[in-house]
């Protein structure tokens, strides 16, 4: 019992139903786990132990009384931006420091409904902002792979926690790569499914028409168990979409690779800040595709110099919105003692935002002030038509879009880049979210020091199962999903 951790989503369904080991013994398996190794990786703000194996003792019964699910008894890590009824829910902030949510997400009732057992919360960039998990007032999260680096952002957690095996998969969320960068730089597979795909009712905003929920694990396949359970319409949640859901388990071979065409933008592999190893992987992926019956086919995407000036008027214009409910007032952080209402609005915000959420607010507030709102947010939403457009002409002639996932690998922890660098890291993961566009990221290999790099599939809207199958039958070709950091091969 000392290896479960090891075994794949798929393997811990069989197992369990086969009473090779009951949901308890997993439970345990993984909270002695997080006790011994998290003090290094840090990826959990809350460990729920108690609850959880209250949740493995009820999945273990429903395994005996055959009312079980395929993922029923099954761990899971939620990124700690879904609400959970009954526990502490803080998008990483000082500001939601004390908030128990009162109800759970609809990503997260969905889960329990499966059976999946929800072993904590784990950690992310305030609000979803940021690239590197070092943005929280919880401090920072470490790459399992390197402990002196970042696990990537906004969903660092939850890579970090599966990357060490502290989970076997995990919930994370998406507004410009915030699953895709993170599962780059931790070696993971993650999917950031197109928009409406997924319901957001539950999830703290932070730009909502951005913004999509998605999984992360080791491979297609484990991701594409979760997608089972997370996918679908939901009434509660306005932008969901009423559309049939696939069966993303059971089409994981439904895509024929032979024939495939896959669009190689030629923009993508002339950026500046593009890594010589971080290219090199990516281009042998494509070389292992391409013998397995795949066409590379050159493309143009024109619009690929206003991703980043585009997204980073839309996004910070939507969280100064969103954001502008917590005022002191009605939950969360409260300045003490305020002299008057102002004074209470004023420092509960400015206590309770760090540093790069004020920037993103101030950024936003002033893109939709009065005599700047058509120079700038809507003129940024013009532009967004223009790269969607560019993305569906592409698509006439392409089945799916491949790029690197990041330009480089996982940055050292303090390396203090700035602002603009930051947002230059995001060039090949923004343009997906406002398209609302599907795509995964797939790791390919390691850099000279042996940091992980990811491969980028993109897809037209509503092909999840076409990227989980594409990914799938490569990660049935090589083996870069299987390698396993060194903290992830010690036993608890």
């Amino acid at each position: 019992m000392t290896d479960l951790h090891r075994l794949s989503i798929r393997e811990l369904s069989e197992g369990l139903a086969g009473a090779k080991f009951s949901s308890r013994e997993l439970t345990e398996h993984y909270l002695k786990r997080i006790a011994k190794l998290d003090t290094q990786v840090k990826s959990y703000v809350t460990v729920t132990a108690e609850q959880a194996l209250a949740q493995a003792d009820a999945a273990d019964a429903a395994i005996k009384a055959g009312t079980a699910t395929a993922l029923t008894g099954v761990p899971i890590a939620h990124k700690d931006i879904f609400c959970t009824q009954g526990i502490k829910t803080t998008a990483g902030s000082k500001m939601l420091d004390n908030f128990i949510s009162p109800y759970d997400a609809t990503v997260v009732a969905k889960g329990k409904a499966a059976g999946l057992v929800t072993l904590g919360k784990v950690n992310m960039d305030e609000f979803a902002m940021g690239s590197t998990s070092e943005n929280s007032f919880y401090g920072a999260t470490a790459n399992p792979w390197n402990l002196g680096h970042v696990p990537g952002g906004s969903s660092g957690g939850s890579a970090a926690a599966v990357a060490a095996d502290l989970a076997p998969f995990a919930t994370g969320t998406d507004t410009g790569g915030s699953i895709r960068q993170p599962a780059s730089f931790c070696g993971l597979t993650g999917l950031k499914p197109s928009y409406g795909r997924v319901s957001r009712f539950g999830m703290i905003a932070y730009a909502s028409s951005l913004d999509q929920g998605g999984p992360m694990a080791r491979s297609a396949e484990d991701c594409a168990y979760l997608m089972n359970v997370m996918a679908g319409h939901d009434a509660k949640d306005s932008t969901s979409v009423e559309k049939d859901v696939d069966d993303y388990v059971a089409n994981l071979n439904g895509t024929a690779i032979q024939g495939l065409r896959i669009g190689i933008p030629k923009q993508y592999f002339n950026v500046a800040g593009l890594d010589a190893d971080v290219k090199a992987r990516v281009e042998e992926s494509l070389k292992k595709l391409e013998e397995m019956g795949a066409t590379l086919v050159e493309i143009d995407l024109n619009m690929t110099e206003a991703y980043v000036p585009t997204y980073y008027l839309i996004a910070p214009a939507e969280a100064s919105s969103n954001l502008s409910r917590y005022d002191g007032v009605r939950y969360g952080y409260r300045a003490e003692n305020p002299v008057d209402l102002m004074d209470l609005y004023k420092r509960s915000r400015s206590e309770g935002f760090g540093a790069e959420v004020q920037r993103r607010i101030l950024i936003g507030t002033y893109a939709l002030s009065a005599g700047y709102y058509d120079a700038y947010y809507v003129k940024a939403q013009k532009v967004r038509r223009l790269i969607q457009q560019d993305f569906l002409k592409a698509f006439e002639s392409v089945d799916v879009i491949a790029a690197p996932a990041a330009p480089t690998t996982a940055y050292k922890i303090g390396a203090n880049l700035s602002p603009v660098e930051m947002y230059l890291g995001d060039i090949y993961t923004i343009a997906v979210n406002l398209a609302g566009l599907p795509a995964i990221n797939a790791p390919v290999g390691f850099d000279k020091d042996n940091l992980p790099v990811g491969l980028q599939l993109i897809g037209n809207y509503w092909s999840e199962s076409q990227l989980l199958s594409v990914v799938h039958q490569y990660q049935q070709a090589t083996d870069w999903h299987t390698k396993r950091a060194a903290i992830a091969e010690e036993n608890a």
